[in-house]
């Protein structure tokens, strides 16, 4: 509650925010932008959020050793740091670079806290290969406002040794939603003690959208109208998503606590070799690989297809900023090939340019290729929404009362748990 707060109260706070900003087309000293920015040994100050404590690390360190510019990186508590961003917003204290959740960039893109950045995007030769799910996150009346900072996709992980046992083919991962479900069901039949077919966040709103919404996508339908602002979530693709995770859980095959998952140990099931298959977060193969033999494909939808949600972090230069060159400095670094390859995908990160996606790291991994295609496919989306935070991640959302009704409750609210999601994105 006091995330989603503090998202609402950013909004009020800088209604004029906008405004405050200068020259676009001018640097803090009244120059002409440049397509490199300045390194001159300047300290820049960068937030961001623990749970990319890892790849923050690594960018910065590789920043500061080959540049002038001293990044100082500031990490933050997740449950904190809508509140920090919010309060330094409101005091005019944002530090020269601040990374976000990508679904609240539209609420704070909106709300004036992010420097424009369309012309220096321009200027780079690549700017069509950058992600379009962040960039689109990032753009509000028709200016561009952040750059992709880490990227966080969704796929399906499935046990091949399971997959062995069960007498299931290990080198094919689902390909339908159909065949996801038998697939869950054919692990559960081998009664092992502890061992059940799949796994989800029964209580996590987020879990959902991440690994749920590209079920939709990969069926070739929408999960919100463009302007993000009523929701399609009870369309037929939609439908044929929760009848099978509640065909799951009738048939016992959702390992038990899923429905008070709230995330925190929503992964952990898996890694420990006890599921046979489930959406994942792609950055954590690396992790469940070291104890689980890993089959990856992405979210299959009703009839084929494959989707993701492109999740992860964008980036900017706050409103508050005096020192707009050389932080563009640090993020046309961030997105050239010696960031996204040589420290990124070298980390096990996911590149967020398109031409880099076939790199020297990914082809010594076939399941990173997977997911490094996956996430240039046209189905797959970051979905973007003002009011996402409120409608689909707060606690108590309306999307959650869905999907808790949809696998454990009455099936027939449906329509009116739509609606309920609709007036929330309307707000």
């Amino acid at each position: 509650m006091r995330r989603t707060l503090a998202v609402v109260a950013i909004a009020g706070l800088l209604a004029s925010a906008a405004a405050c900003g200068g020259d676009d087309d001018k640097n803090a000293s009244g120059g002409e932008i440049t397509a490199e920015g300045v390194d001159d040994g300047t300290e820049l100050a960068l937030w961001t959020r623990a749970p990319l404590e890892l790849q923050a690390r690594k960018l910065v360190e590789a920043y500061n050793k080959s540049h002038k510019n001293q990044v100082k990186l500031t990490i933050v508590p997740n449950d904190d740091y809508v509140a920090k961003v919010g309060a330094a917003a409101g005091s005019g204290d944002l530090p020269d670079l601040f990374a976000a959740d990508i679904v609240y960039v539209p609420n704070w893109t909106k709300a004036g806290l992010f420097a424009d950045l369309t012309d220096r995007i321009k200027l780079l030769p690549y700017a069509d290969k950058i992600n379009k799910g962040h960039l689109t996150a990032g753009t509000f009346e028709d200016k561009q406002y952040v750059l992709p900072f880490v990227l966080d996709l969704s796929v399906i992980f499935y046990n091949k040794k399971l997959y062995k046992e069960a007498g299931l083919d290990p080198s094919k991962g689902p390909t339908t939603i159909d065949e996801f479900k038998e697939q869950a069901l054919a692990v559960q039949k081998l009664g092992k003690p502890g061992v059940f077919g799949t796994y989800f966040g029964g209580n996590c709103g987020g879990c959902n959208v991440f690994t749920w919404f590209p079920m939709i996508w990969a069926s070739g339908q929408d999960v919100m109208n463009p302007e993000g602002t009523q929701s399609l979530l009870d369309g037929a693709a939609a439908q044929k998503v929760y009848a099978t995770w509640r065909e799951l859980q009738e048939a016992g095959a959702i390992a038990p606590g899923a429905k008070d998952e709230t995330g925190a140990t929503w992964v952990a099931a898996f890694q420990q070799g006890k599921v046979g298959v489930m959406p994942y977060p792609a950055t954590l193969l690396s992790t469940a690989a070291k104890t689980v033999d890993v089959g990856v494909v992405g979210i299959p939808g009703v009839d084929g297809g494959a989707s993701t949600f492109v999740g992860g972090d964008g980036i900017g230069i706050s409103k508050d900023s005096k020192k707009s060159e050389q932080a563009w400095n640090f993020l046309t670094w961030l997105t050239s090939e010696a960031a996204q390859v040589d420290v990124l995908a070298a980390n096990d990160s996911t590149v967020s340019r398109t031409d880099l996606a076939d790199n020297k790291y990914a082809q010594k991994d076939p399941r990173v290729v997977t997911v490094n295609q996956v996430a240039a496919s046209a189905q797959s989306k970051t979905p973007v929404a003002v009011n996402f935070q409120q409608a689909f991640n707060a606690p108590g959302s309306p999307w959650m009362t869905l999907v808790r009704n949809q696998v454990y409750g009455d099936p027939s609210t449906l329509g009116k748990d739509n609606a309920a999601l609709t007036d929330s994105l309307a707000q």
